[in-house]
Order: structure tokens, then C-alpha cells, then sequence
């Protein structure tokens, strides 16, 4: 009987098998009163009483006997003998692993003995382990007859351990892994791929007002809020990567084998507006955003810790271009967080240095192309660093507290400049979530109305969408004091944001903005901004509403949102924002139309660079100017004799190699169209998708390590070498070109 062979295995006083295991001989007997039927009886008791089960295979490891209780407590294993033993039980992982150490099947094929293996019993109804025990056996003539052992259900002990387990290792708010799993995961993985070669991104995220809604809603309301982000990110973010929340609003995401910053950059911008939508919690109404900063090793950082202080670098320059947005890390940053600091240092003293100033930029009607009234926006003329972008410094007065008295200092500054226009023409003050939550805001406003004696109807207050995040009640009792004053409200930058329809029922404004995002770019063919713009429109047209269309720089955009309807215009096409004499120099003449100039058709935006990079033409390396660059192409100058058609490689720094053909070249000035278009860098520039690898410069005798900045000499496999250099090198003065 199989019984009695098995017995024989555990029972050490029954007669020596005529199969054993050869490294181990018999067990001598313990007492010699006990005979083998009371033994039997012995061990089946032992079976029955769901202690203990015994188990055996064949040469083949198919199951030829399992205790009776054993199969009749697990229902998977009843009727499971002639079954693969490797096709009923799994290894499970031990505690902090992804994957068992060594599958059933190396086990067993291996034959070897093995004690205390915790196996998850294959069903589809709950989940059941085992510690099963188990030795190979062999016949009198040497040749494996199967394994015999012994099992025990240990499915309580391991769901508490494994719990135990998961609390270390997983935030218990979000059920994502916590801070210490992914400093393990990331080290294990960055230490792996090095051996290997691979590439992996890793992306750093926080919550932009997430401060403001524990401290409207309450821990409880922030609390949920966490958990919808969390279930937000699981949904998005591909099940390759590991999540984890850091700690508060911090977010981390580790992406393995991902270095294409296209898809990377997609990934940040679905990451952002998922984000941003808004949440229902307890019934109430919350709005967040997020920022991102992204790193990807080896070309970011070879080291866990070179990868994080990319990615925490990346996240800052997001957060300090205006936050809601992504950033690439580039060796650049670590001088913008230098002269970010400088900058908040400064900015304290700009407000009492008078270093501020409010230009003015017209709103002009669509009916007639007179102006209406201007728009006041901030300026920074530093001593040193000269005009500083809002874009730069605004960030940085949110959060170190001075935005509300910059805000006021400009909302005086505008109705006093304002009521020395002749006329009845508007002045719009932008009013920041931050300031709008503050109290005295509705006294600050009359108290600035009445110093300057500007009526309360010329007074456009501009307010986004960030202003409803707060407490509901006093968010409408603001809304109708100020209507109370007899301000106009316009709510600004609609449709980038949450774009509820709720706002325009709750908030009484005056006029609706279209953002400058949905105007650029209108005209191309297969862009729906068109159709944005129209269904805006004839919203606002709906509710007695103006509209403005802002940031419209081209003829085509002009006449497009002419043809929509909008009823003012705003931008470059009619003026830039100008000081305050050249308004009143205006005014003052009587004329009041401004006459549209500007690009018959818009065009992707050339940056103007005037920046010093490197070309590589088979085996030379030359240095030119940069003078403007675009997704699809670039100018250079500082080579003669280059003809057209001739392939050049644009070395922009860091690892960044762009082909592209000459299609223009006269003199020492040529046009280039490049192979593969470039991306945005998630700032005001562009970069490739691809970097050259560190590996292959390690290869190429390098050491490996993170990209060094500025351009460098690469390994080109297939030049020729020893040539002579085709194109001749000059100097020339950059910035004396026109």
C-alpha cells in the first residue's frame, strides 16, 4: 500500500522500506512494543486530526497520495492524485519580495530535500497555504521512485505575517508603497539594470492646495482626498511601475525600461489633469493640481540617490514655473535653484526699492477695434538681473507669502493710473486664489476705489477658477459683496482648469476669458480649439456674458475668433503691455483704434536661442551658433561651404543628438529639418526623445555616470576616419546679426 510506504518515510520503528533515501539511512527503532498496525494507527489518527497531512508523488511528481482529511478540507485537491504537484501548489514570495525566490519546479527538479516551503494551494475561491515538507526517494538500484512528505495549513499564520508584512512595506491611508519599499525597489532595480543595461524613469509629484483644503475641510476631508489621488494614479499609470506616497502630498512613481521623454512627458500631462479634476467628498467640492519633475537613469543618475535629487530638482522648477506642470531634469536646474533663491531674497526687497511696475496691455473691441480698456500685469525690472518673468517670480511670492501684498500694491497702483485715463475705459486686476481667500479683500477693494477715486464699474476683477477650491459659503459671500461695490467680475483662463458650469450659476461675471492655450494654434488643420472657442462663445452669449480671446498674435487667429464671435481681443496683434506714459500718450491723442500687425498665419514658435552647440558631420565636431530652434528644425550659423542636402548631426548638450538635413544654406547660415521632431521639455523649451546612452559612452572608454552638460566628443562607429574637414569653422558675432 501507498499508506504503509509513506509510513514507512515518517515512521522510524516500521520495517526499512524496500525504497529509501539513499543519503539517509534508516532510523532505528524507538521502542520495540509498539508493532506496525498500532503505528498505522498512530499516523492515521495523526492525519485525520487536520494536524498534519502526509503526501507522495511518483518518478514523474505527479500526486499518487494525499491524505484523506487534506483533500476533503481543500476542496481544489479532492480527486487530485495523477496531478502534477507543480499544476496544484506555488511558491509564495518571501517577506519584501515581488516573486518567489525559486518556483516549485526548480525545486523539485532539482531533488533535493527541502523543510518548511509556504505554498499557496492553485484556487479560484480564496486562498489557502501550506508548509509542506518533502525528500526525494530512490529504489534499490539507485533510480528516483518520487518524493514523500508531510504538510500542514499555515494559511492564518502567513495572512497575519503577510499583513504584518505589508504594513511595513505599505502606506496604510492609500494602501501604496510607503517611503521605505520604494527606496528597496528603487535601489534593487537601478542595481539590477546596471548590470543589464536598461534604463528607468523615476517621476516625483506633489499636490498643489492640498495645504488649503485640510485647512477649509478639515484631516478627515485631506485624508480622503489622498485616497481618491491614489486611486486616480492606479488608474492611470501603467501596471509595470511601482507607486508609492512618500509621506503628506508626496507621490512617487517608478517606471522601469521607460526612457522615451515623449511618452514620459504624455504620461506627466495625463498624471496632471487627471489630478486636477475635481473631487466630491463628504459633498463637498475640492480642487487640487499637481507638479511633476521627472529623472531617468543612467542618463539623469546612475545612483538611487543622483535619481531622486534629479526628480526632486525637476519638481521644484515645475512648481516655480507656476506649478500644474512637469519639467525634465537637465543639468541647468541645479543653477535655476541656485538663482531661484537669489530671486526670493531680492523679491522682498523689490516692493520697497519701487523695482515693480504695472504695464498695461489694451483690450481691444472686435466691432469696431477701438480699446475698451487694459489688462494690468506685473512687471520686475531687477538692478541686476533686469526684466524678470511673472511666470518666475509669481510662483515664488506664493509661497513665501508675499503674493497678497504684491497683490494689493498692484490693485492700488491700477485704479490710480487708471482714473487719470480719460474716458470710461476698464482696468482688469488679476485677483490670485491665495488673495481672494484672504479676509479684508472686499475693504481692500473699496479702500483702493475711493483713494483714487476711480468708479467701481471701471474696475474689472479677473478670478480663476482656483477661487471655488475653498469653503462655498464664503466664497459666495465675497462674490456678493463685490457685486455689491459694483466691480465686474470676469472669470479668467476658462477651460484650462475644471471649466464647471456650476461656477458661472454661483459667481455673477461679467465677461468669460478664453484662454490664450486654445487660441494658439486654432487655425491648423485638425485642431478642435476651433470649436472650443465657438462653444465658449455662444455660452457666454447664452448667459449675457463678454468673451475676450487672449494671446492672439496672427492674422488667421484674428479673423478666426472674429468669425466666432468673441467680442474683445487681447495680444500681441495690437500691442504688447506698455508703462503708463505711452497709455496716456495714447489716450490723450484721441485715437482710440489699434490697427492689428502681425504674421498673416500662425507658426509653430522658433525660440531664439543665440546659444553656442556643437555639429557633428562625419568625423569632425564643429561649434556654431544656435539661432532659433523649433520642433521640426533649427538655424545655424558659423560654417561656410555646407551644401544642401548634406546631413549634420546637432549636438544640443547632454547626451541630445539631432539629425537633420540642410534644406537652406547661404554663406555661413544654414536651415535645417530635422529627422525626428523634438518635444517639449514641459517648459518654454524643446529637447529629443532619446539621449546618446552612458553606456555607450562607457563602452567607448568613459566612465559611467550621469550625462555631463555642454556638448562632447561621442564615438562614431561608422565615420571616416582620417578624413579631412569638409566645412569650414568661422567666428562670428552672434548678436550683431539682425
Amino acid at each position: 500500500m501507498v499508506m504503509r510506504g509513506v509510513l514507512r518515510s515518517f515512521g522510524g520503528a516500521i520495517a526499512p522500506a524496500r525504497s529509501r533515501d539513499a543519503a539517509e539511512p534508516a532510523a532505528a527503532p524507538v521502542s520495540g512494543t509498539v508493532g506496525d498496525a498500532e503505528r498505522l494507527q498512530i499516523l492515521e489518527a495523526l492525519e485525520e486530526s487536520g494536524v498534519a497531512w502526509f503526501w507522495s508523488t511518483d518518478s514523474e511528481n505527479r500526486l499518487n497520495y494525499l491524505s484523506r482529511s487534506a483533500a476533503e478540507r481543500f476542496a481544489p485537491l479532492s480527486g487530485a492524485q495523477g496531478i502534477l504537484l507543480v499544476d496544484m501548489l506555488e511558491a509564495v514570495p518571501a517577506d519584501g519580495q515581488d516573486h518567489a525566490e525559486r518556483p516549485l519546479s526548480f525545486i523539485l527538479g532539482a531533488r533535493n530535500r527541502f523543510a518548511d516551503l509556504v505554498v499557496r494551494v492553485k484556487s479560484g475561491a480564496g486562498d489557502c497555504f501550506l508548509s509542506i515538507s518533502g525528500r526525494p526517494y530512490s529504489d534499490v538500484d539507485g533510480n528516483f521512485v518520487g518524493y514523500r512528505g508531510s504538510a500542514t495549513d499555515v494559511s492564518d499564520s502567513y495572512e497575519r505575517q503577510r499583513d504584518a508584512s505589508r504594513m511595513a512595506e505599505y502606506d496604510s491611508l492609500t494602501g501604496l508603497a510607503n517611503r521605505h519599499r520604494m527606496g528597496v525597489r528603487l535601489t534593487a532595480i537601478l542595481t539590477a539594470y546596471k548590470v543589464a543595461k536598461r534604463n528607468c524613469a523615476l517621476l516625483m509629484l506633489d499636490l498643489d492646495r492640498f495645504k488649503q483644503v485640510n485647512d477649509t475641510l478639515g484631516h478627515p476631508a485631506g485624508d480622503e482626498l489622498l485616497r481618491q489621488v491614489a486611486q486616480r494614479l492606479q488608474r492611470i499609470i501603467p501596471t509595470t511601475a511601482e507607486i508609492g506616497r512618500l509621506g503628506g502630498d508626496e507621490f512617487q512613481v517608478i517606471l522601469p525600461d521607460m526612457d522615451d521623454r515623449g511618452r514620459l512627458g504624455e504620461l506627466a500631462q495625463r498624471i496632471i489633469q487627471m489630478i486636477s479634476q475635481p473631487y466630491s467628498i463628504d459633498g463637498s467640492r475640492a480642487i487640487i493640481g499637481t507638479s511633476v519633475g521627472v529623472a531617468i537613469a543612467p542618463f539623469d543618475g546612475v545612483t538611487p540617490e543622483e535619481l531622486i535629487k534629479g526628480a526632486d530638482l525637476a519638481l521644484y522648477s515645475a512648481k516655480a514655473a507656476g506649478r500644474g506642470q512637469y519639467r525634465f531634469y537637465s543639468n541647468e536646474l541645479k543653477d535655476s535653484a541656485h538663482q531661484r533663491r537669489t530671486i526670493e531674497e531680492d523679491l522682498r526687497d523689490a516692493l520697497a526699492e519701487e523695482q515693480l511696475q504695472v504695464h498695461y496691455q489694451p483690450v481691444v473691441r472686435s466691432a469696431d477695434g477701438n480699446v475698451s480698456g487694459f489688462e494690468a500685469l506685473l512687471r520686475w525690472e531687477h538692478p541686476e538681473h533686469g526684466w524678470i518673468s511673472p511666470g518666475v517670480f509669481m510662483p515664488i511670492a506664493e509661497e513665501t507669502n508675499l503674493v497678497t501684498a504684491i497683490g494689493e500694491w498692484v490693485l492700488r497702483k491700477a485704479c490710480v493710473d487708471a482714473a487719470q485715463w480719460p474716458g470710461d475705459f476698464r482696468v482688469a486686476v488679476n485677483i490670485s486664489a491665495i488673495q481672494f481667500m484672504q479676509e479684508g479683500l472686499c475693504g481692500v477693494i473699496a479702500n483702493a476705489l475711493a483713494s483714487s477715486g476711480l468708479p467701481p464699474t471701471r474696475l474689472e476683477l479677473e478670478i480663476t477658477e482656483g477661487v471655488f477650491m475653498g469653503d462655498s459659503a464664503e466664497v459666495d459671500r465675497t462674490f456678493d459683496q463685490l457685486k455689491r461695490i459694483g466691480v465686474k467680475l470676469a472669470l479668467d483662463d476658462f477651460g484650462t482648469g475644471y471649466s464647471s458650469l456650476g461656477y458661472l450659476r454661483r459667481a455673477p461675471f461679467d465677461k468669460i476669458k478664453i484662454d490664450q492655450g486654445f487660441v494658439r494654434g486654432c487655425t491648423e488643420e485638425g485642431s478642435s480649439n476651433s470649436a472650443i472657442i465657438a462653444a465658449i462663445v455662444s455660452l457666454a452669449q447664452a448667459l449675457n456674458m463678454e468673451t475676450t480671446a487672449e494671446g492672439v498674435e496672427a492674422m488667421d487667429e484674428l479673423n478666426l475668433v472674429h468669425q466666432r464671435g468673441a467680442t474683445h481681443v487681447q495680444g500681441f496683434i495690437y500691442s504688447r503691455a506698455v508703462p503708463q506714459d505711452q497709455v496716456l500718450e495714447k489716450l490723450a491723442g484721441g485715437d482710440l483704434a489699434y490697427k492689428p500687425c502681425g504674421p498673416e498665419h500662425y507658426r509653430a514658435e522658433r525660440m531664439t536661442l543665440l546659444k553656442r552647440v556643437g555639429v557633428i558631420h562625419e568625423d569632425h565636431h564643429y561649434q556654431v551658433t544656435l539661432r532659433n530652434l523649433s520642433r521640426t528644425g533649427a538655424m545655424i550659423e558659423g560654417l561656410l561651404h555646407v551644401p544642401k542636402g548634406a546631413q549634420l548631426v546637432l549636438d544640443l548638450g547632454e547626451g541630445q543628438l539631432a539629425v537633420g538635413v540642410v534644406r537652406r544654406s547661404h554663406e555661413a547660415t544654414q536651415g535645417l529639418e530635422f529627422e525626428t521632431p523634438l518635444i517639449s521639455d514641459g517648459a518654454d523649451g524643446l529637447c529629443t526623445r532619446h539621449r546618446v546612452s552612458p553606456y555607450m559612452l562607457a563602452a567607448a572608454g568613459m566612465p559611467l555616470r550621469a550625462l555631463p552638460p555642454g556638448q562632447y566628443q561621442l564615438p562614431a562607429e561608422n565615420a571616416v576616419r582620417n578624413s579631412h574637414p569638409r566645412f569650414l569653422q568661422v567666428e562670428m558675432s552672434a548678436f550683431g546679426k539682425g
